[in-house]
């Protein structure tokens, strides 16, 4: 099947190559582009959450849609095209994590005794949110791909327990035992983060 790519801005700066059947025009078209425009800057970013990084989330928003406009006669409800597209989303960043190659523990940037001088306090309330999100972002490294579906949809979506079962297929009382073992996995990752250095996580 022919295709033709047009760009779709992303959060304004990223744009993604979406793929469309030439022949693939009147409503059906329209609709499916009004529709996704409407939710992919929230998609794309949950891909970027789950994923870790930017590029890959990219390449997974894009087969999304792919997959997306083929089974877009399948969808029964217009209203319901955020989560039927995200439940895609999220299945294609399994895939792509599960297909990743198991990563190495990140290195630590500096040696205890490698320390800088102490900033000026505007650059060093800099370096601590930095810090801090560095931390973070390990953390969220450590999780399992369910628990880190189950961040993603609950703190960047900020989508409530009965939702989140919804997207995933899963029952409530599994989405609150995966956000509970997530939370207090990311504290504890956090905490030790901080140990190892008081002075960059506070």
């Amino acid at each position: 099947m022919p295709l033709t790519k047009e760009p779709i801005a992303l959060e304004g700066t990223v744009a993604l190559e979406q793929p469309v059947p030439l022949e693939a025009t009147g409503d059906r078209e329209r609709s499916f582009r009004r529709l996704l425009d409407a939710h992919l800057d929230r998609s794309y970013g949950l891909a970027t959450v789950i994923l870790g990084d930017r590029s890959d989330a990219e390449d997974a928003t894009h087969d999304a849609i792919e997959k997306a406009w083929r089974a877009f006669g399948d969808l029964r409800s217009p209203e319901r095209f955020e989560s039927w597209f995200q439940r895609i989303l999220i299945n294609v960043c399994r895939d792509r994590r599960r297909a990743r190659r198991p990563q190495l523990p990140l290195p630590d940037v500096e040696s205890p005794g490698a320390r800088q001088p102490l900033l000026p306090s505007h650059e060093r309330d800099l370096a601590l949110r930095t810090a801090e999100r560095d931390a973070l972002e390990r953390a969220l490294a450590t999780l399992g791909d369910d628990q880190r579906v189950c961040i993603a949809l609950r703190y960047f979506l900020d989508l409530e327990i009965d939702e989140i079962a919804s997207r995933l297929g899963a029952r409530p009382g599994t989405v609150k035992s995966r956000l509970h073992r997530a939370t207090a996995h990311l504290r504890a990752a956090y905490d030790a983060a901080a140990r190892r250095d008081p002075e960059g996580v506070r």
